[in-house]
């Protein structure tokens, strides 16, 4: 899972606490219109988060079968990895020099 995948899972586990605690802090609010609201709210984080770790799983997944394809091809043509790692190693190596 990349970086920004992992930040995005992060803030929406993040913002279904946030929500959670929403909710508990206004339980003691009376009011029609609080409690549909709240019951919205719930819902929606309840939905969420089975459909989260859903998401999470299907990106943990694709990390892994992307790692697993690239370990293969490395595996297959050890030479042609090498090279483009010595040709990514030496651009990077001059980008840092010119500064």
């Amino acid at each position: 899972m990349n970086v920004a995948t992992q930040k995005l899972v992060a803030d929406l586990r993040t913002l279904a606490v946030d929500a959670e605690d929403l909710v508990r802090a206004t339980a003691s609010e009376t009011g029609d219109k609080i409690a549909q609201a709240r019951g919205k709210v719930l819902a929606a984080v309840v939905d969420l988060k089975p459909r989260l770790a859903r998401a999470e799983a299907a990106f943990e997944n694709a990390a892994r079968g992307a790692a697993n394809s690239g370990n293969a091809y490395v595996h297959d043509k050890p030479w042609t990895a090498i090279g483009v790692a010595a040709g990514a190693g030496l651009l990077i190596g001059l980008l840092i020099g010119r500064r």
